[in-house]
């Protein structure tokens, strides 16, 4: 059983999914921005070609970018590489100059090393060796892509349309397996070394938003978050990139001026409490950073850029530009997910999975936070029980 598992294509996990939406490396800031804004997906690929979906097809003699040999995605970008990017004190001051920059601003320099090309005939066990690696997602040509797609779904040189395979992916796809993994799946997560307490992000309750900016974009590489504690190491919260991709730049003034306990409860899926609002109106004006403020219409000032796609029927209506800054995308729960050490590696995967994150955080039964389990170190887990039954 776990040999036949182990040789399923990744075709097979494919069916269903959407065409992967791209955009160019000649793409910016505010393209991304806009982009995020018109897909329900919390991510955006970057490839190395003249494809965007952002842009209308270019004659072959006037692409912007020097003709590559292949179409190769070279990462991935999300909402928050953007708040973090706006957020930084050089970018602050000037916002709209931010939003031209080049959307390489926003990689990481390992973003090539998180997004890796496979067939479709690739086996399960494969995507898993990848995915051990450190690689979040994988780009797979789609088959009998010329059945259900209309003529503006975006195709590149070779007339290949793609889409992308993550983690969570994978994992949904072993739960219909999980016997397979007995008793394995069943074991406390202390007894599999699962629980990383090295990687393990942590911030006081009353420090500056801003010291989280650094832990935020790591967090994003460790598919993670950052907690947020008392001064006696007891989990108070967090600020999760999963939370913070359902807001848009609107949050980057909360970010700059309060502290990280005030700003979980700013991005709170709820809305950001009055007194909030007010208290950053008031910081912003202090700091001189009038332009971060929305005007009497509710835009800010770089909303003229990243508001380009409002011309399309299908962007960004229902989109908040207002002071709170949340999209028009699902909100999440902005309340964290913890376990314990005597915890079930399966019960701490359904519970990753119900509530659509990669981690869970660990701690004590007096709430001290102690280490956290991503997908990655339970793939480790998973794909050692195979290789043994294989």
């Amino acid at each position: 059983m776990a040999a036949r598992l182990s040789r399923h294509e990744l075709s097979d996990l494919c069916l269903g999914k959407p065409p992967l939406r791209s955009l160019s490396v000649d793409d910016t800031v505010a393209d991304a921005l806009a982009a995020l804004k018109k897909i329900d997906d919390n991510y955006v690929s970057v490839w190395n070609c003249h494809h965007s979906f952002m842009r209308k097809p270019q004659p072959k003699n006037q692409t912007t970018v020097s003709k590559c040999t292949t179409c190769t995605c070279i990462g991935k970008v999300c909402m928050v590489d953007i708040i973090c990017f706006l957020s930084k004190p050089q970018n602050l001051s000037s916002p709209s100059a931010a939003l031209h920059s080049p959307i390489s601003a926003l990689l990481h320099q390992s973003s090539s090393l998180l997004v890796r090309h496979l067939p479709p005939t690739a086996s399960l066990a494969e995507a898993i060796d990848v995915m051990h690696e450190g690689v979040h997602n994988l780009v797979i040509p789609i088959q009998n892509q010329f059945e259900g797609f209309d003529s503006n779904t975006l195709r590149h040189d070779d007339k290949t349309i793609y889409c992308w395979l993550t983690q969570e992916d994978i994992f949904r796809y072993l739960l219909n397996s999980i016997g397979v993994f007995s008793p394995t799946a069943a074991n406390p997560i202390n007894t599999l070394g699962v629980i990383d307490t090295q990687n393990l992000f942590a911030v006081c309750y009353d420090d500056p938003a801003s010291s989280v900016l650094d832990l935020l974009s790591l967090s994003l590489i460790y598919q993670s978050s950052v907690a947020i504690v008392d001064p006696n190491g007891k989990f108070v919260g967090e600020i999760s990139p999963f939370v913070l991709n359902s807001c848009d730049e609107a949050v980057v003034p909360a970010m700059a001026t309060l502290s990280a306990g005030d700003f979980t409860s700013y991005i709170d899926c709820g809305g950001p409490p009055e007194d909030l609002v007010q208290l950053v109106k008031e910081r912003v004006e202090d700091k001189n950073l009038s332009e971060l403020l929305p005007d009497e219409t509710g835009l800010c000032s770089w909303s003229s850029f990243s508001s380009s796609c409002s011309s399309d029927e299908d962007s960004c209506s229902g989109k908040n530009w207002k002071l709170g800054g949340y999209s028009g995308r699902v909100g999440r729960r902005s309340e964290a997910m913890v376990c314990y050490r005597w915890s079930s590696l399966v019960a701490v995967m359904i519970q990753a999975l119900a509530h659509r994150v990669s981690y869970v955080w660990v701690v004590e039964e007096d709430g001290t936070l102690t280490g956290i389990v991503t997908f990655q170190a339970m793939l480790k887990v998973f794909r050692e029980h195979l290789k043994s039954m294989c």
